[in-house]
Formats: C-alpha cells, structure tokens, sequence
C-alpha cells in the first residue's frame, strides 16, 4: 500500500483527463411518464448533451455492455473523445461506485481505490456489478487499485486537494454502510487510503428529496483551498433551517482552519415536484473540468442565473449550463453521475 504521508486526492480543479460516465439502462432510477411518454426517453438526450459539453476539454469514458453498449455507441458515433468501456452496471451514478483516484505527492502517479458499494445502504438491489467497476476500471487503465473494508460513496465526500475532507455523518457513521466501525476507525481508514488529516463532518442537515442520507456534493463543495460554495435555501422552503445550520458550521470552521476557508452562500432553487415528490435540486452538484470550466446543473428556476453568477465569480471559471429538469427526477444530477480522472499518468 502507497504511505498515507505520501497520498492525496487532486482536486477537480486541477487538470482532468477523462470524466467516466455509465450509460443509463435503468429505467426504475427514472420511473413513470410525462403525457403518455416514459420519461426514461428523455434521459440518454441528457447524457448526449452532456458528453459534447465534456468533449472538447476531455475524454469521455462510457462504461456499457451488451445491448446498452450498442446503444450508447449508436448515440454517441461522431463525438471523437468518447471511449466505450464494456464494463456492466446496475445504474448510472458513476460518482458513487467509480473509483477514487489518489496521486503520490512525491513523484505525482495515480492509483486508484475501489471502496465497498452497497447502494446507499442497501436500499436499491441489486448493487453487484456497481460494486465491481471501480475495479474493473483501473484495470482497463492498468492502474494499481487499493481495495478498501470501508463503504463509501463519492457523492458522501469532497476534498481540497491536499489534506483536508468535507463529509457528513449519516453516510459513513451508520450500520447501513459500515456496521461495527468507530468514527476514529472511519478517520483512520481515510487517512491510511486519502492522506486527509481534517475532515470536516458537516451535520445541519440535507435537502428533500434526496435518498442518499445527505452527501456533501448536494450541500457544499471546494471551489478552491480558500473558498467554499455552500447550499442555502429560502425562508419558506423546508430545507432552510439544516442548510442554514451548516452554513453558520462551515463559517465557523473556515476561520479556524489553515488556510482560512471564505464561505460563499449558493442558493437552491423554489420547491418542484414531479409525481408528488420534491427533486433535490442543488447548484452544488456541478462538474468541474479543471481550472477554467463547469458544467452547472440548470433547473428552468428564477435560481438559475444567480447560481452561475455565483459559480463565475467565486470560481474565474466559464460557466457552461446543462439542463438537468429530467435528470434530476433520479435525485442525482451532474456530480452524481460523473467521475473525473486527473490528468496524472500511472508509471
């Protein structure tokens, strides 16, 4: 195993080589029909805009199999950068099964961890072949992989890019993900895998909506190591209070840490539904392709302006929006379904 000392993961900031996606198949994550249309149709629409947004500042890694790889080819023939992997899949949040990458802070080569899976604490069977892609993705890349005992989800945590982690409680401290772990073992295996020393449990609360018991990249994100983006919500929204509790939590912490992080408020759009149940729709949950772009999830909300001004002007970075309306009626949006790849080589 790589010394802890020695690990890091890059941030999404930095360079990007591939951003990995699985092509969606699962017509359960996006159920029920608009007008006497499936709304499951719309969705692979989705994910072709999205690929030509990625296209021209990196490759694009589409994992699929049989039947779903002859379609994801059919769609996406012309678009030079993409790159189809037959890697099967249960659903399509690449985020939450794909594997960390983790860069040696002396000599800069990638490999890779393949955390336990289980789907969110078992509450979407089966979960099998999600489990194995990190796996089976480093080694189609010939890339060392770390398997780790702890189940973890790529959504449940971001980092700065060199020492420091946000997180939440209820996706690593509960029996549904990691039964019989301590808090001080869940740092400890963090540590020996990721080489973070701080990690921040941020524990006001989540949004509506989403089933995941509270991943971080819906509430609050690095934009760099000074700067945060952290999710806030109306007065009459039922979301504001735990937003607001994790907001006044990282403002405190971010004076005290080293460097000193500046909060920044991301306001989330009014309430929608879609077959009586609220989508959790974050600003939060954008991608970043390194330095210079994100692809921002948009929501057709009077939000949607503001949040990419937000975004600009915390970040320098051009502001490319994805409409993510359907999307999101799988409560994941942009960050959920994606993982990027630093553009580090493995020697």
């Amino acid at each position: 195993m790589p010394s802890s000392v020695d690990n890091r993961v890059p941030a999404d900031w930095e360079p990007v080589e591939r951003v990995w996606l699985a092509w969606p198949h699962n017509r359960d994550t996006w159920p029920g029909s608009e007008n006497g249309t499936p709304r499951f149709d719309r969705i692979e629409l989705v994910y072709l805009d999205l690929i030509r947004k990625i296209a021209p500042h990196a490759r694009v890694g589409v994992l699929a199999s049989g039947n779903v790889a002859q379609r994801a080819a059919e769609m996406t023939q012309g678009i030079d950068a993409v790159d189809l992997f037959n890697v099967p899949t249960n659903d399509a949040w690449m985020r939450d099964y794909g594997p960390t990458f983790v860069a040696s802070r002396s000599t800069g080569e990638l490999h890779a961890v393949n955390w336990r899976y289980n789907a969110w604490g078992g509450k979407y069977p089966p979960w099998d072949d999600d489990d194995k892609a990190a796996a089976r993705i480093a080694e189609r890349l010939g890339m060392k992989c770390v398997s780790s005992r702890l189940t973890l989800e790529g959504g449940s945590v971001d980092f700065d890019g060199d020492h420091r982690m946000l997180t939440t409680p209820g996706c690593l401290l509960v029996d549904s993900r990691n039964p019989g772990w301590t808090k001080e073992q869940v740092c400890r295996e963090i540590y020996e895998q990721l080489g973070v020393t701080e990690i921040v449990w941020v524990d006001g609360g989540g949004l509506d909506g989403d089933d995941t018991d509270g991943h971080i990249d819906q509430v609050a994100r690095f934009i760099d190591k000074r700067n945060l983006v952290v999710a806030v919500a109306d007065e009459d929204d039922p979301n504001h209070d735990g937003l607001r509790q994790n907001l006044k939590q990282l403002e405190l912490w971010g004076a005290s840490t080293y460097p000193q992080v500046t909060v920044h408020p991301l306001r989330i759009p009014p309430p929608r539904f879609i077959d009586s149940t609220r989508v959790p729709e974050s600003y939060c949950n954008y991608l970043r392709l390194g330095r210079d772009q994100i692809l921002m999830p948009s929501f057709g909300a009077s939000t949607d302006d503001e949040a990419a001004e937000v975004l600009a002007d915390v970040s320098g970075a051009q502001i490319t929006r994805v409409d993510c309306r359907d999307l999101v009626w799988g409560l994941g949006s942009l960050h959920c379904c994606s993982r990027e790849q630093p553009a580090v080589r493995p020697k």
